[in-house]
């Protein structure tokens, strides 16, 4: 699948403010990033290296002892204990607590709960017959007489009402609105227009002074002072910020060139004299202890431990017949079972064709 490739950064004439502190910037960063660099990549092959020598199998170690210590045993004991008691502890449970209970439910809650409901059905009956008969009656009759009572306190409240009204209306609401319609709104129209007038007043006065005093003086100083400082600073940060990232790269090369000039360096002055003195200096004089040593020594090892098992086992049967023999001297030859052949029976005689073993045929 082809990748869309991002469109290129738009290219803008740079000033020459720009190129004249870029090569000097890039030099100095240079100097000072790549001591930095080359420190970072022997912490990074250190990391590294310790990392799979050391860390990955400590936290092989430590993960499996973690296992056998905290993770095992739980897991045994969920397993082969509280499993187990669970269960007996479940049966248990179902047959001391669940099968009375649903017995007690089935033989004794049961057939009360049937005669309180049938005992509750005839008192609601009687009481819905005592509803009907006594108490709604009452009722109506009490309900007649509240709503004539009403009627009656609304009629005279109405009238009160009334009278009150017409006298607030003429002694309070009409006077009110006169008073404020032809005197209180003149003087309030005249204030709000003197006060108007003041603040437009003040307002320009404060407006011109600030910006006599501080607008135009801010403008100036950030239109002339500011604006330049600012543009030089972010022509020095993105200068630097680039020669920074240049200088990372370059450092990184570098670094990995003096990496590998080191790691050939070690290469040929350790790792080879040890490689060749392994090839041709150790591996001959193992192969000559192998051959000329090692063989006939585990030869004789096997000859020996051979001849000494089998003095062993020479002695081991020597020891038991001297102790059988002694066995015999002192309590005498054992009795010999004598062979039966269980085939017939052991009778006074043996069956043959012309004599019978049952009580009938017996001769």
């Amino acid at each position: 699948m082809d990748l869309q490739k991002s469109p290129p950064e738009p290219q803008y004439p740079e000033g020459c403010l720009a190129v004249a502190i870029r090569l000097p910037v890039r030099i100095v960063v240079l100097v000072l990033v790549l001591p930095v660099r080359m420190v970072w990549d022997a912490l990074v092959v250190c990391g590294r290296f310790l990392t799979d020598t050391v860390l990955r199998p400590v936290g092989r170690a430590l993960l499996w002892v973690g296992r056998a210590v905290f993770v095992w045993p739980w897991v045994a004991l969920w397993r082969y204990v509280l499993v187990p008691v669970g269960t007996a502890l479940g049966w248990l449970g179902h047959v001391l607590v669940v099968v009375p209970l649903r017995w007690l439910y089935t033989y004794v809650l049961t057939p009360v709960g049937r005669a309180f409901a049938w005992a509750a059905r005839g008192i609601g009956a009687g009481l819905e017959w005592l509803n009907a008969r006594v108490l709604a009656p009452v009722g109506r009759g009490v309900l007649r007489l509240l709503k004539g009572a009403g009627f009656l306190l609304g009629a005279l409240g109405a009238g009160v009402f009334a009278a009150v009204a017409w006298l607030v209306r003429y002694l309070l609401v009409v006077p009110a609105q006169w008073l404020y319609e032809w005197v209180l709104a003149p003087v309030g129209r005249a204030l709000a227009w003197v006060a108007g007038a003041v603040v437009t007043a003040i307002g320009a006065v404060l407006y011109w002074t600030t910006r006599v005093l501080v607008v135009l003086p801010a403008l100036a100083l950030w239109r002339w002072v500011l604006a330049p400082v600012g543009r030089f600073l972010a022509v020095v940060v993105r200068e630097v910020g680039k020669a920074l990232g240049h200088a990372w790269r370059i450092a990184g090369r570098i670094s990995r060139v003096v990496g590998r000039a080191l790691a050939t360096l070690f290469r040929w002055i350790f790792v080879e004299p040890l490689r060749w003195v392994y090839r041709t200096v150790l591996t001959p004089v193992g192969h000559v202890v192998r051959d000329f040593v090692l063989r006939p020594v585990a030869e004789a090892a096997r000859v020996v431990g051979r001849t000494a098992r089998q003095a062993l086992t020479a002695a081991r049967d020597t020891v038991r017949q001297a102790r059988a023999d002694l066995r015999r001297m002192v309590l005498g030859e054992p009795r010999q079972p004598v062979p039966v052949d269980r085939r017939e029976p052991t009778g006074p005689g043996t069956r043959t064709l012309g004599s019978s073993t049952t009580a009938l045929t017996k001769d």
